[in-house]
C-alpha cells in the first residue's frame, strides 16, 4: 500500500476555522505540490480530504475527484487517518489531504512505531509505503517534499 500524506497549504487566518481559504503562497503551494504529485504519484491514486475549505483547495490543484471524509477533519487522531486509508492492507494508493498535528503523529507511528508530534510543514507531502518482503511486513519512506522544492 501507498499512503500520501499531504498537510494542506497556508491558509490565511481567521474565523470560522473550517472556512479559511488558502492564501496566494498557499495557492502557489498547493499548484507546485500537485505538478510533482501528476508526475511521480502512483496510478489509480484515491484521494481523501478533510472537510475544511483550505484542503479542498489544496487537493482542487490536482483533481476534483477526491471524497471528503469527515474521520480526517482537525479533530481526527492517526487511529482515524488510519482507518480511513485502510492502511497497512488497502492494496492500492491513497492521498490524505489533512492537517496538522495528526499527519505528523500517522507519520511518527508509521516510521517509527510510536506516536509522536512530528512537524508536517503546511504544503508538504509525505510517502509512506507498506510492503512484504522476505516473510516480513516493512514500513518504507518514499518521500518527503516540501512545496518550495518542487
Amino acid at each position: 500500500m501507498d499512503l500520501l500524506l499531504w498537510r494542506h497549504a497556508e491558509a490565511i487566518d481567521g474565523t470560522p476555522d473550517a472556512e479559511r481559504p488558502l492564501s496566494e503562497r498557499g495557492q502557489r503551494q498547493a499548484q507546485r505540490m500537485a505538478g510533482w504529485l501528476e508526475l511521480h504519484a502512483p496510478p489509480q491514486l484515491r484521494v481523501l480530504a478533510s472537510p475544511t475549505l483550505r484542503t479542498r483547495m489544496t487537493v482542487a490543484a490536482l483533481t476534483d475527484e477526491y471524497r471528503v471524509d469527515e474521520r480526517i477533519g482537525t479533530g481526527a487522531c492517526s487511529a482515524d487517518i488510519l482507518l480511513a486509508c485502510g492502511w497497512p492492507n488497502d492494496a492500492g494508493a491513497v492521498l490524505i489531504v489533512g492537517h496538522q498535528p495528526t499527519l505528523g503523529q500517522v507519520a511518527a507511528q508509521l516510521l517509527s512505531g510510536t506516536e509522536a508530534d512530528w512537524s508536517v510543514k503546511k504544503g508538504a507531502l509525505w510517502w509512506i509505503q507498506s510492503r512484504r518482503r522476505s516473510g516480513r511486513d516493512e514500513v518504507v519512506l518514499r518521500a518527503v517534499l516540501s512545496a518550495e522544492l518542487c
